[in-house]
Parts: structure tokens; C-alpha cells; sequence
């Protein structure tokens, strides 16, 4: 781990699996209460200094931005050892956060001035709130790790971070890389259970947590939370809906669909969940969607030619083997897929479920998994209603030949983001949140950097 800048091995240790072959790939430091409290200590000893001198802050993002791209080739076969994903997305993944840490050391945030006339001159500033408790998920680990650490440490806060344990090699790695980059105390890296994000989300320290995960645990993060009335930052599940129209071209639109649906093999909190496809179109685009799953090379992510990897975990692959048996034990259809691959490791096939309506699991929860449920419809109005009959609302998308039809649909939509002939369209500058249970608050842009802030107003009498 790092705490204060320096190496921090721990006594105890847990073990992190490979995904495609469910064997032991390394063994990962357990961080005991004790040396959480130093790391915390650290980081609110850093934060006085730090809070203090932007242009160092800028300066040390754009060190941390060149060093992670600079890595890119270490780091990655890290995180397809413990991840799964191809190799080509792990890099993809570790330049993207590069791309982040660099977007907010350039970012300019002004100060805001709201009154200046004979009586006043009132400005608005934005402050760091102070140690700033940051929890990652396992499917994007480093990219999510670098959407909490690069605005928390612009707003001139200070971090302790904690990657998920089923992936926490390649974020440790990180830590020891940037060892020399940030300050002691500016950034620490621990790693444990779920016992340690219990300790982090309740410690007295931190006045700000950042955490991307489940809607249950976001739930429980949330509770932790308020008796110090901590600020939080909760980006949860989602069960996006795709809402295909009469006018589009149904093999395109198709794949595209499983482009999105099926990206990181579906584990994507904003991926395609569900897709409403008109009964005209059914037939053609269900088709077309289990002619490009039946053509996908699942494998090991470090074999060149694979284009989706095993699902992360154990628990994750259960709950996808559950829901797809759930869905065809109830009269579903799997056109393609539908069951556990042969063999050691986490691989599902490519799933497409047809004859599935609203009411069964897979199309009311969050699978998070290669398993894609497509449902007809007569009318449009209804594949809204239906599309926002849920608790969840991080994103959606609406696909059709009429781009301004298209978008008056989407807007719609109860969700945080809703795409038009598109889906994951992700940037550092545009802002990233959910309704409903999907999230609290928001990542990237300068919004992003709003959440990692309070506002102050300094307010200079011009009467004396």
C-alpha cells in the first residue's frame, strides 16, 4: 500500500484471482485499522499545504497524467490479470485516465463575482473540503479511480483510496508509481475488504466520500455517511434502456446496440441493459443482435484474438448464470447464448434473450453481465413508460432514423444521461450522474469538481 508517501506493507494478506482461470494471481495487502488512521493522519496533514498552492497541484496532475500513460504497458497485463478485459482495453483504460488527470490540471475554475457596485465587491469561491475518502468498483478500476482522484486533488483535497479487492493489483501499483509525484499524505492507496470500506465510510477524518459501486452498498455508504454529515458523491447501478424507433435500419442500429450493450462484457453501470424494439422490426433486429454474439471470441484477455473476456468474479457470474436461467425457465428465448462456457474461469456465452417482456428479473434488475434481454412494443409512449417504469435512472438511449424525433424522445427519458444514435459517449468535460437509486451527485467536468468543493462568499464592504 502507500500511506504518507512510502511503501506500507501490511501483515495480513488476501488473495485476488484471475477471472479466466479462477486461480490465485497474486496476494494483496489487508490494511488494519491502525495503519487506516495513518493514512488518514497523513492525508489531513498533507491537506494544509496542498490545499494551499494550485499551480504545484496543476503541475503534479500533469506529472501523474504523463506517468500513467508513460506505464501504460505495466500496468495493463496487471489489470487484465486481475479484470479480465482484452489487453487492448486495458490499455485503452489506462490512457483514458491519463486523459482525465490531464483535462483537470488544465481546468480553470474562476472565481465568480455576483456584486460589484458602490456598497460591495462579492465574490464566489469554491474551497476544498479536506480529505476526501474515495471507494472504486472492479470493472473499471482505474479509469473510475482517476474520475475520483483528479478532480478531489485539482479542488486542492487530499485522498485515501480503496480499490475494490476482487481488483486491487494495478490501483496499488498506481499508488507506488505516483509515490513521487504527489506529496506524502496527498494521495495513499489501501487495499482490504468489505470491512475496510465500513472503517473508511465511518472514520472521523474524511470529509467528503466519493464511492462508485453497487445501489445496496451505495445505500449503506449513504448511512455511514450522515451522522457526520458527510458530503457524498454516489454513482450506483443502472438498468439502461436502448428504445430503437420505426425508422431505423434495423442491422446498423442493431450493431451498434451490441457495441454498447456488450462493451467490458457488459459490465458497464451505463451499458445497454434492456432494448424496446418495434414488433415490425422484432424479428430482424433480435436476429441481427444474436448473429454478432454468436461471432464474439470469448477468451482469456491476454490471447490476442479475444474480444470479450470472463466475467470479474464468482458472486458476478452466479448472479448472470441466475438471471438468463430465471428469464428461459419463464418462457424466454435464448436466440443466442444462454449458459456457462466449458472449462475453468468466469466465461458466459454471449447472450441474446428474445420473447421476454417487463416483469421478468433480467429485464427489471441490473444484470451487469453479456446477457441482453430484447423486448417488443406496439408504441412509442408505452417503451417510455415502460423504459422509466424503474428505480434506476443513469442513462438511457434512443435510436432513430430522424435525429430530432429521436431526441425529443430522449429527453423523456428519466435518466442522467440519454443519448440520441448513440450510448456510452463518455468525456473528462461532460458530466456523468444518475436519477433516482442510480446516484447522488456528479463525476467529470467542471461539475465534477463542484462535488469536490463548498462554497464560500467573500464579501468586501466598499462603506466603511
Amino acid at each position: 500500500m502507500t500511506i504518507d508517501g512510502q511503501a506500507a506493507p501490511t501483515a495480513g494478506t488476501f488473495d485476488v484471482l484471475n477471472p479466466a482461470t479462477n486461480e490465485r494471481y497474486a496476494a494483496a495487502p489487508e490494511c488494519s485499522p491502525e495503519q487506516l488512521d495513518a493514512a488518514m493522519e497523513s492525508a489531513a496533514k498533507a491537506y494544509r499545504d496542498w490545499k494551499a498552492d494550485e499551480p504545484a497541484r496543476r503541475e503534479a496532475l500533469r506529472q501523474a497524467a504523463g506517468a500513467l500513460m508513460a506505464a501504460s504497458g505495466e500496468l495493463a497485463p496487471i489489470l487484465v490479470a486481475e479484470q479480465g478485459k482484452p489487453l487492448s482495453d486495458a490499455n485503452i483504460e489506462i490512457l483514458a485516465a491519463g486523459m482525465w488527470l490531464q483535462y483537470y490540471a488544465d481546468l480553470e475554475v474562476p472565481r465568480e463575482v455576483i456584486q460589484d457596485d458602490d456598497s460591495a465587491f462579492v465574490e464566489v469561491v469554491r474551497r476544498p473540503l479536506g480529505v476526501v475518502a474515495a471507494i472504486t468498483p472492479w470493472n473499471f478500476p482505474i479509469t473510475l479511480a482517476s474520475w475520483k482522484i483528479a478532480p478531489a486533488l485539482a479542488a486542492g483535497n487530499t485522498l485515501v483510496l480503496k480499490p475494490s479487492p476482487f481488483t486491487p493489483l494495478t490501483t496499488l501499483k498506481i499508488g507506488e508509481l505516483l509515490r513521487d509525484v504527489f506529496p506524502p499524505g496527498v494521495l495513499n492507496v489501501v487495499s482490504g475488504g468489505d470491512d475496510l470500506g465500513a472503517w473508511m465510510t465511518s472514520h472521523p477524518v474524511p470529509r467528503k466520500i466519493s464511492f462508485t459501486g453497487s445501489v445496496t452498498t451505495g445505500k449503506k455508504v449513504a448511512a455511514a455517511a450522515a451522522p457526520d454529515l458527510k458530503r457524498t458523491t454516489l454513482e450506483l447501478g443502472g438498468n439502461d434502456p436502448a428504445i430503437l424507433l420505426d425508422d431505423v435500419d434495423a442491422e446498423t442500429a442493431a450493431d451498434r446496440v451490441f457495441r454498447y450493450a456488450f462493451a467490458n462484457n457488459g459490465q458497464i453501470c451505463s451499458a445497454i441493459k434492456r432494448v424496446y424494439v418495434p414488433e415490425a422490426l422484432y424479428d430482424d433486429v433480435v436476429e441481427a443482435l444474436a448473429t454478432q454474439a454468436r461471432a464474439k471470441k470469448v477468451g482469456d484477455g491476454m490471447a490476442p484474438d479475444t474480444e470479450l473476456g470472463p466475467i470479474n468474479n464468482r458472486p458476478q457470474f452466479d448472479r448472470v448464470s441466475e438471471l438468463v436461467a430465471d428469464a428461459v425457465k419463464g418462457g424466454a428465448r435464448a436466440v443466442a447464448g444462454g449458459k456457462p462456457m466449458a472449462g475453468p474461469g468466469n466465461f458466459f456465452e454471449p447472450t441474446i434473450l428474445a420473447d421476454v417482456s417487463d416483469g421478468t428479473r433480467i429485464v427489471d434488475e441490473e444484470q451487469f453481465g453479456p446477457a441482453l434481454p430484447v423486448i417488443p412494443y406496439r408504441d412509442v409512449d408505452d417503451a417510455v413508460e415502460r423504459a422509466n417504469a424503474t428505480h434506476f435512472g443513469l442513462s438511457g438511449s434512443v435510436w432513430g432514423g430522424d435525429a430530432d424525433r429521436a431526441a425529443q424522445v430522449a429527453e423523456r427519458l428519466e435518466c442522467g444521461t440519454a443519448w440520441v444514435n448513440t450510448h456510452l459517449a463518455l468525456a473528462p468535460h461532460q458530466p456523468f450522474g444518475g436519477a433516482k437509486w442510480s446516484g447522488i451527485g456528479v463525476e467529470n467536468g467542471p461539475w465534477g469538481l463542484y462535488g469536490f468543493t463548498e462554497i464560500q462568499v467573500v464579501h468586501r464592504s466598499k462603506r466603511i
